[in-house]
């Protein structure tokens, strides 16, 4: 899921670790080890855009990765507030560049996924990101720097535990959305996919926004840490839930629709649209066609009033069959992925999980949300990277978009 949901999912496992005998300090571990597996989106700076692709949600979202980085991430926190070396001028120097550091990293992130999905910039997101970024420097100046530290008292196995809940609450909440997370790793490349909750659900969020704050701002040994720690998780867990039995609903709606219709689907995937678990988006494969549609729990029929047929023409990247970058496009989308020549040597892979942008009232060439163009060139080899962004996500796209959410079925046409 996004940055920020990690952050505080990760703050508020390592609070209930070790927030008692450290007090805020356990909120900042435990937001460092639930950012830490999406550290690996830094591979984009070192490789092209398909192999980063594939090794995002890889390695450092394995379970063993959460089995065996907290041994030697708790031997490394256990010792450096062991030494007392936290509590001279370079310990707080060194530590204050790094979580100002880490604090940027959150902070741009989701500017940076928004920006390449709307292909705007967030300018509001921005701001709210900056003054968060700002925020955190204050803070740790006013609080880390000006008064004296007291000595932390934290046993190595203390550490071990608030590193281990902390990192295998992140892939395991990231397979509750459908991008896929490689949880098996290095032993099998399947991306486990329950397609429940979006990768960015306020909802989800919020709980622990509100309540972590609440913590962050109470004494170390105030018994409401606890209790607003605890609604934190409550909360959030509660809402995870409906979101499971919400999915098993659509699912039913997608099959008996797809029924009605009279379409002879060999399997289907249904997933919920970004910042929301009402409207959802459903692709059903046949043997040569997948028919998209999309449902909103208020809509004003239990059904899917209609689904859009899209033309497979797998057959065109054929001849290019078993070459890297479209072997890796075809893993990615689980199959679930249509092709459209644009000229003699280019293509757009469609990933069709994502449904959309008009929700299928409109499938052109560009009006899904994630797209890849692929070129081949003179020698017949094959190469992919990120498509343009769906044209049309300004304007009055969102308020389109809010109105099929409330169920208005023709809010894109």
């Amino acid at each position: 899921m996004d940055s920020l949901t990690q952050f505080t999912l990760g703050a508020a496992c390592g609070e209930a670790t070790l927030g008692r005998k450290i007090g805020n300090r356990a909120l900042l571990w435990g937001a460092i080890g639930g950012t830490l597996p999406d550290l690996d989106v830094l591979a984009n700076l070192f490789t092209d855009e398909i192999t980063a692709l594939a090794f995002h949600r890889g390695i450092t979202h394995s379970l063993l990765f959460a089995v065996l980085a907290p041994f030697v991430l708790g031997l490394l926190t256990h010792r450096f507030y062991q030494s007392g070396w936290y509590r001279s001028t370079g310990g707080r120097v060194s530590a204050f560049v790094g979580w100002m550091l880490f604090t940027f990293f959150v902070a741009a992130l989701p500017v940076a996924v928004v920006t390449a999905v709307a292909g705007k910039f967030p300018w509001l997101l921005a701001v709210f990101a900056l003054g968060f970024f700002l925020w955190i420097g204050w803070y740790f100046y006013r609080k880390y720097f000006l008064k004296t530290l007291p000595e932390i008292k934290a046993s190595y196995r203390d550490w071990v535990i608030l590193w281990f809940v902390s990192i295998v609450t992140h892939p395991l909440l990231d397979c509750c959305t459908a991008y896929g997370t490689q949880i098996f790793q290095p032993f099998s490349d399947l991306r486990v996919a329950w397609n429940n909750i979006s990768v960015a659900d306020p909802m989800y969020t919020v709980w622990f926004l509100i309540f972590l704050t609440l913590v962050f701002y109470a004494r170390r040994n105030s018994k409401r840490r606890a209790l607003w720690n605890t609604l934190a998780f409550t909360l959030s867990s509660a809402y995870l839930t409906l979101t499971v039995i919400n999915k098993l609903n659509v699912d039913d709606v997608f099959e008996q629709s797809l029924a009605e219709q009279g379409i002879a689907y060999e399997r289907y995937t249904v997933s919920p649209a970004i910042l929301n678990n009402l409207l959802w988006s459903g692709a059903a494969e046949t043997a040569d066609a997948f028919y998209i549609g999309a449902y909103s729990n208020l809509d004003p029929t239990e059904r899917v009033e209609r689904f859009t047929r899209i033309e497979k023409n797998h057959e065109l990247l054929a001849p290019y069959a078993g070459q890297r970058d479209l072997e890796i496009l075809q893993w990615f989308s689980n199959g679930f992925y249509s092709v459209v020549q644009e000229d003699e040597r280019t293509f757009r892979f469609n990933d069709l999980r994502y449904g959309s942008r008009s929700g299928g009232a409109d499938p052109k060439a560009d009006d899904f949300i994630f797209s890849f163009t692929v070129r081949i060139d003179e020698n017949g080899e094959l190469t992919a990277g990120q498509g343009r962004s769906p044209e049309g996500f300004g304007g009055d796209y969102f308020q389109k978009y809010r109105r099929r959410v409330l169920g208005e079925v023709d809010a894109f046409e």
